[in-house]
């Protein structure tokens, strides 16, 4: 399925360069005098996999109609109405100004999926001009270096999560034609002994992992390859992870090392408990660790084999988790056992759903009506009698789903008010168990500039 994509925002902000990035090519002259670009002007671009419609655009200026600026403002909004998704430019150097407020707004009001895209981002000071577009209101800003080719990837993802049906086909066609479906990367952590390797070689059907009942077999994180019912896996076997004050040999630090970088460049993260001692104090730790990192989460209890099945038993440890694990709320549990193979089905599929979840990207439609409704039903308190005011919300991104709250006084809202709405997200979006990041961002001013010049 093709589409369309507009590049707009003021003028001398890199539009052009990323155009000509976009259709390889120098269709678009470049300069670093702004106005440059008077006319919208149309390529074929390619980013990755994607095939698409790029619309490089004049820069947007305040202006009556009848001027030229007013007339290539007018071809602007042209290309917003024709594009599918918008590219929304902005100067990272120069941090978001009062015009980009001004037609931030636009492109709201237009209601098309856009990207906001900070460019020239190369350089030290880049992150933190970076982070101040969340100001604009329209989610993550995606860095990049139209010039230098760098954060191109991201600008894909980006695209991607904007456009989900559009992009599908295509990324389906080439994801056909290379190497099939995504491989989820999963670690399986837990304390020494819980029963991790076994786990895994069961998991795959043969002896590949060294077990035994001694404490601290495994020390290096360990990827072995596993398809079930068609998807891929890559799962990681980690060494035990003992209390800090335990880990005195240097070559057990390094072990513990090995598996908390492992739980970093994980996607789904398996707690391994065992049966007859679960939720100790050092699962709690574990699994803190887990959601600090953002990674989705499965608790998996293993030994279940040993354990004598009383009506009602899976049911009080999931009440458990809820109750130890307050920040992580509907946290998928399992009963599994690595020596007889019982609950594995049950345990891959929670992994699959646990990843989904992590991925998911809730519509801007229906989050505003919910952040509407519980704002409404539940309004934050006035502080030092002054009345806190919450403005609109965005997802600035998925994995692990987070979401921005722009407000006045940002620093005022207690941490009650704000797991009352992470609460209400979980249940009204089914977010279960996966962390989910909630920012307060202070809406700027966008005349507070002008006001400064005039003085």
């Amino acid at each position: 399925m093709s589409f369309t994509v507009a590049i707009v925002g003021r003028p001398n902000v890199g539009k052009s360069t990323l155009f000509n990035r976009l259709v390889g090519r120098r269709l678009a002259l470049v300069d670093d005098r702004p106005g440059v670009t008077r006319d919208r002007r149309e390529g074929e671009a390619r980013l990755g996999d994607l095939e698409f419609t790029v619309i490089d655009t004049a820069g947007l200026e305040e202006s009556a109609p009848e001027s030229l600026s007013g007339r290539m403002r007018a071809q602007t909004e042209t290309a917003i109405g024709q594009a599918d998704a918008i590219l929304f430019m902005i100067d990272t150097r120069a941090g978001p100004t009062p015009t980009d407020h001004a037609f931030a707004q636009i492109v709201r009001r237009a209601g098309k999926p856009t990207v906001l895209v900070a460019n020239k981002s190369e350089g030290r000071h880049a992150e933190e001009r970076r982070l101040q577009a969340y100001e604009l209101g329209l989610g993550e800003p995606v860095a990049i270096s139209a010039e230098h080719d760098e954060g191109m990837v991201d600008l894909y993802d980006a695209l991607v999560a904007a456009l989900p049906e559009q992009t599908a086909a295509q990324r389906h066609e080439a994801e056909a034609e290379t190497r099939g479906p995504h491989a989820i990367r999963v670690a399986i952590v837990g304390r020494p002994n819980a029963g991790k390797s076994t786990l895994i070689n069961r998991l795959i059907g043969e002896e590949r992992l060294l077990t035994g009942p001694e404490a601290g077999i495994t020390r290096d994180s360990i990827a072995v390859d596993l398809a079930w019912h068609g998807q891929p896996f890559q799962l990681y076997d980690t060494a035990g992870l003992r209390r800090r004050s335990r880990v005195e040999e240097k070559l057990e630090k390094l072990s513990v090392a090995d598996a908390l970088n492992a739980v970093r460049f994980a996607e789904v993260v398996v707690v391994l408990l065992d049966v007859d001692n679960a939720f100790e104090e050092q699962d709690q730790r574990i699994a803190d660790l887990v959601e600090q990192e953002g990674r989705a989460i499965v608790i998996a209890v293993n030994k279940w084999d040993l354990k004598e099945h009383t009506p009602g038993a899976i049911g009080k440890l999931k009440q458990q988790a809820d109750e130890k694990l307050t920040q992580m709320k509907g946290v998928p549990l399992v009963a599994v056992s690595g020596l007889t193979g019982e609950g594995l089905d049950r345990l891959m599929q929670a992994i699959v759903d646990a990843y989904e979840v992590w991925n998911r990207r809730v519509p801007t439609s229906a989050l505003n009506r919910w952040f509407e409704e519980a704002v409404s039903a539940n309004p934050p308190p006035a502080v030092s009698g002054r009345r806190l005011r919450l403005n609109y919300i965005t997802q600035a991104k998925a994995r692990p789903p987070s979401f921005v709250v722009f407000c006045t006084r940002a620093d005022a809202v207690p941490d009650a008010y704000k797991r009352y709405l992470v609460n209400s997200l979980r249940d009204v979006f089914e977010l279960p168990g996966t962390p989910i990041r909630l920012m307060l961002r202070e809406k700027a001013n966008p005349f507070e500039g002008r006001a400064k010049r005039k003085h």
